[in-house]
């Protein structure tokens, strides 16, 4: 287990963005100490690492909470279909922002 501040410095975010991250629910901590701090696991810092890779592909919170939610129920039918589909809009949205990078490297 590890306290924010560690969580913060593996993932190189802030520890504002992961507080944020909780209240809307996409990262809520595995436990708390005796004194109430926050702690994560490797899990969950494998969680807030596929948080990171969804922002610069522009992903919404929202979207980003259904395919957490997706992740969560792999034995859902629709999670295996829903899981496909946020993987193609991923590649699309990622070749989006390599075309970009090469118009402003012209």
């Amino acid at each position: 287990m590890m306290q924010i501040g560690e969580l913060a410095e593996r993932a190189e975010l802030s520890l504002r963005t992961i507080r944020h991250y909780d209240e809307v629910g996409l990262l809520v901590p595995s436990g708390r100490s005796d004194g109430g701090f926050r702690l994560y696991t490797e899990g969950d810092l494998e969680r807030l690492l596929l948080i990171r890779r969804m922002k610069p592909l522009g992903f919404t919170l929202e979207e980003m909470g259904e395919l957490l939610a997706a992740i969560d129920a792999p034995q859902d039918p629709a999670s295996a279909q829903r899981l496909a589909a946020f993987h193609d809009e991923a590649v699309e949205r990622r070749e989006k922002l390599a075309r970009q990078v090469g118009w402003a490297d012209e």
